[in-house]
């Protein structure tokens, strides 16, 4: 089957953060965008979203047409997909909700119509099982702000068609975004699974009395974090092994993994570590609003995407790479 891969009309099941950030983007793509979420004043709040996002969109340039105008909410499934040309769910990560809501959209869907999720780690071959023409059904995982973020981690699920990959990819690309196709199913994916590990060290070092979430923050923000947003930790690694590269690297820090320097268990979640997780970040927070800091986020996230792709083009590299 030849599945839709140029896009007039963008179709978005649940509006919250992640829904409202793929939203965003098509709306910036010049695209027609319908949108359904069950939930009281999802309509209103998707259009704060929307309008909170859009002066960044403007910075980073939008597709002659883009407009928040171009955003219809709808009061039904079947409406929101009946005549969309790629479709993309953002539902509540829950496996009952799931099965049940893409059993409806791939339904009411036209067969040759691509499905993604944004699931961050439950399975595709799961939650599509009772899907209509399951071959066109995948995991499109992207990452907050999803505006911006050019990331999405594409899975198929075990009736996934390898053309219905291929054909999203495809659609990601479109959308002005770097597909990265994950190989197996495994939950969490790529990028969550060492988010996760990173995240429960993070904790235990709180709960621990080491640190506090301000000085974790700035651990990962004025160090490794500055060299993971344009080189990543193996090229990173490779380059700390000097001339000799990743083998002498792996010789020499190799044995270190050995030490018991990680805890790999997540710490209990007690109120005590929850509490001093709040306070932490509360203090971090200042008076500044959320949508303040989303501001102040998407800004920064601009300058330094701006920057990489100036200095990748200076050496000879494709923003890609």
């Amino acid at each position: 089957m030849a599945f839709i891969t140029e896009l007039k009309t963008f179709a978005a099941l649940g509006t919250g953060v992640i829904g409202a950030g793929w939203i965003a983007r098509a709306l910036a793509q010049g695209l027609d965008v319908v949108a359904w979420d069950p939930a009281p004043g999802a309509e209103a709040a998707l259009r704060t979203r929307i309008a909170n996002a859009w002066p960044a969109l403007k910075q980073q340039g939008l597709v002659p047409g883009a407009a928040p105008e171009r955003l219809r909410f709808v009061d039904s499934i079947e409406e929101c997909v009946k005549n969309a040309d790629f479709i993309q769910e953002s539902a509540p990560e829950r496996l009952e909700l799931k099965c049940e809501l893409h059993a409806r959209i791939s339904a009411a869907a036209r067969p040759n119509v691509l499905i993604g999720s944004s699931t961050s780690g439950l399975l595709p071959s799961e939650f599509y099982e009772g899907a209509v023409h399951p071959e066109r059904c995948l995991v499109g995982h992207p990452f907050n702000p999803v505006y911006l973020l050019p990331l999405v981690e594409v899975v198929g699920g075990q009736k996934t068609a390898s053309e219905a990959v291929q054909a999203a990819i495809q659609v990601y690309e479109s959308l002005g975004m770097r597909p990265l196709h994950v190989r197996k199913e495994v939950p969490g994916f790529i990028a969550d699974r060492l988010l996760e590990a990173l995240w429960r060290e993070a904790l235990h070092l709180v709960n621990d009395g080491v640190a506090t979430t301000g000085e974790i923050d700035d651990a990962i923000r004025f160090g490794a974090g500055l060299r993971w947003s344009f080189m990543g930790s193996f090229l990173t690694y490779t380059l700390a092994g000097g001339d000799a590269g990743m083998r002498h690297f792996m010789a020499q820090f190799g044995p270190a993994l050995q030490l018991p320097w990680t805890y790999l268990q997540a710490p209990e979640l007690t109120e005590t570590l929850i509490d001093s997780v709040v306070e932490g970040t509360t203090e971090q927070q200042g008076q500044r609003s959320i949508a303040e800091l989303e501001r102040y986020r998407d800004d920064c996230l601009l300058a330094v995407l701006g920057a990489i792709k100036q200095t990748k083009a200076k050496h000879g590299f494709a923003f890609a790479d």
